[in-house]
């Protein structure tokens, strides 16, 4: 997703930010949040729960024949309703294992995962990676509880912003939402560079308005560089 020269833009508009601020800046890449798991599973279940409605949808049912019950016993009658119910039985549950699994197979497949998982879900994967990426990077550790951490998973062409509590106190979460729409808008056109550029400049600006830079005091607790995960 970034080159080395968008790495290099991206690590130039963070210094420049901090400039004028003491907060500090943290960005993040990762190429997915999740593997979504459980969505094959679940699209596979469907399908195969869905099978018998579909199928009685479609007018398919088990018949007797035309003389059944000319000439029969009560006990071959009950054989053969038996047998019949057994067959149908038989046969709903094999097209229902075999639907799962081809279904399960297709939306393994990566793209198609991506589109069939809910936007619910893969919102709430970002979310929580990020959170995981909050505290791994340590930027609950910096003097005033001031970093901020952008954090962009590429394949949903979704991103989170986490401000620590010294921020959170003073700056509302609809501040960043400019921000978080100039840097997805990047992504979704293949232009991520400029979108870190204009969300980093934008997120700078917030927080020289409320943290202004104090002179010959104004340490760079968190590296510039941006971080790729796999």
């Amino acid at each position: 997703m970034l080159t080395q020269s968008d790495r290099a833009r991206i690590e130039a508009a963070i210094k420049a930010a901090e400039a004028g601020t003491t907060g500090e800046i943290y960005c993040v890449v990762a190429g997915e949040s999740s593997d979504y798991r459980e969505t094959p599973l679940a699209w596979g279940a469907i399908a195969a729960l869905g099978a018998p409605a579909l199928l009685l949808a479609a007018g398919i049912h088990v018949t007797a024949p035309d003389d059944f019950g000319g000439g029969w016993t009560a006990a071959q009658m009950t054989s053969a309703a038996e047998g019949a119910a057994r067959a149908a039985l038989s046969g709903t549950i094999l097209l229902q294992c075999v639907l799962f699994v081809a279904v399960a197979i297709v939306v393994a497949i990566p793209p198609i995962r991506r589109f069939m998982t809910p936007r619910g879900l893969k919102r709430e994967r970002v979310r929580r990676r990020a959170q995981e990426q909050f505290l791994a990077k340590n930027l609950q550790a910096t003097r005033e509880r001031t970093g901020v951490l952008i954090y962009v998973s590429a394949k949903e062409h979704m991103a989170e912003l986490i401000a620590d509590e010294g921020i959170a106190a003073k700056v509302q979460n609809a501040a960043w939402d400019g921000a978080m729409a100039r840097l997805i808008d990047g992504v979704r056109t293949g232009r991520p560079a400029e979108g870190f550029e204009d969300a980093i400049s934008l997120c700078g600006a917030i927080l020289a308005e409320h943290f202004p830079p104090r002179e010959d005091d104004n340490p760079n607790e968190l590296s510039d560089a941006v971080v790729v995960l796999d």
